[in-house]
């Protein structure tokens, strides 16, 4: 809907303003959130599922939201709720941390996410490496998603879970299914996932099954776990592989796809490319301010409401979902100047809601952050003259996932 039928629709709440999610496309602001942010900051839509739902378009109301624990994310997936889609992960896996939490299991995890346990980023610049080589070796123009983006993001979680590399696009592939954004549910959704658990419970009998000093990643602490108390009714196989399977695919899909973004956008701008290869030691800063350029989280932040709460001038109602629309936050001019310059060079006040906030901010951060600055600063430093090699508009987008990205990014040096 254009920015014009939504001003001719206004004032007429509690009716639906417009359809959610937005436009798919990764690379360009939808022109409806800065009229959403000033003239319907909480604004009625209508989700995929045809839902009603409350969308919080202004960087206060959103961090309002995110840090209120009355809005819930565990229930988004409780039976009767509204909702933004129909899920395609088991009910119980939404509140991943909280089972990880109540399992006894948070400290392994946290461990197991530290961006600076020994050789970890070594490793990650020698595989950022290998995949330019091969990227070189074949020749341009060539898909940096497939050849660099996808496998990259994909090496990283192997390591940290402790799970082999050679077997990543068969993981990749299946958060193809698990992230899908369906309109009703469909019952090979949860075959898809239950196999995904099967491949991970078999990697922890493969840690098991080594002594303990030659185990490695999470499973290598699970495997400790399990060996310590074999009897623990809590700590099964399944459990532990579903962890492993949560922890892989929300991580995977999240930093492939911001790598995906943040590299278009640099691409978009040559000269940011000359800064950064000139400038290494801002990688840091530049990493956080595409961070808050990033338009991958294509749905917004979904919520319940478990009391009547007012967010600006709308009393939110128990039971009703609201959704936090990250492009409107971090675009937000009232928290950030100049919000459409994309500045690496930007100091501001306001930290971005890329990583979410309150109880639910993203465990990983921290090590999505080490990721990013190693891949980039590979890529300009070995790829100086990286470019598009097919003009903006004609990338294709994916539809009905959770993610903008393009199917292809085809790329030339």
């Amino acid at each position: 809907m254009s920015v014009e039928q939504l001003e001719g629709r206004e004032g007429r709440e509690p009716e639906p303003l417009l359809d959610f999610p937005l436009s798919r496309r990764g690379d360009v602001l939808p022109e409806e959130c800065a009229w959403l942010r000033e003239k319907a900051p909480v604004a009625r839509v209508r989700t995929l599922t045809g839902d009603p739902a409350w969308l919080v378009s202004s960087y206060a109301l959103a961090k309002q939201v995110l840090e209120d624990e009355r809005f819930s994310l565990k229930d988004t997936a409780n039976a009767g709720v509204p909702r933004q889609y129909a899920l395609t992960i088991p009910p119980e896996v939404v509140n991943n941390m909280g089972n990880i939490n109540s399992a006894g299991l948070r400290s392994a995890v946290m461990k197991a996410l530290n961006p600076r346990q020994q050789g970890l980023q070594d490793h990650l610049r020698a595989a950022a490496n290998e995949l330019v080589d091969a990227l070189v070796a074949e020749g341009g123009p060539a898909d940096l998603r497939a050849g660099f983006a996808d496998p990259f993001s994909a090496a990283l979680h192997c390591r940290v879970l402790g799970v082999p590399f050679e077997d990543w696009r068969r993981l990749m592939s299946g958060l193809d299914v698990a992230f899908m954004t369906a309109r009703e549910p469909f019952a090979d959704s949860a075959l898809n996932w239950y196999k995904d658990v099967g491949w991970f419970a078999d990697r922890l009998k493969d840690q098991l099954a080594l002594a303990p000093e030659e185990r490695t990643g999470l499973l290598g602490r699970f495997a400790d776990l399990r060996e310590a108390d074999p009897e623990s009714a809590h700590l099964t196989d399944e459990m532990f592989a579903t962890v492993a399977v949560s922890l892989f695919g929300a991580g995977a899909v999240s930093t492939s796809a911001f790598l995906v973004l943040a590299v278009l956008a640099l691409l978009q701008r040559p000269e940011l490319i000359g800064y950064l290869r000139a400038h290494p030691e801002r990688l840091g800063k530049a990493v956080d301010e595409l961070l808050r350029w990033n338009l991958s989280v294509g749905d917004g932040l979904p919520r319940i409401a478990m009391a009547d709460v007012r967010v600006g001038d709308v009393l939110v109602k128990e039971g009703e979902l609201v959704l936090v629309l990250l492009e409107g936050a971090n675009f937000d001019p009232e928290a950030f100047e100049r919000p459409d310059e994309l500045d690496l060079e930007r100091e501001s006040a306001n930290s971005h809601l890329a990583f979410g906030a309150g109880r639910h901010f993203c465990p990983a951060s921290a090590l999505g952050r080490a990721h990013a600055e190693i891949a980039l600063g590979v890529l300009v430093e070995r790829l100086p003259e990286l470019r598009l090699a097919v003009p903006a508009e004609n990338l294709v987008w994916r539809t009905g996932f959770i993610k903008r990205l393009p199917e292809r990014l085809p790329v030339a040096w």
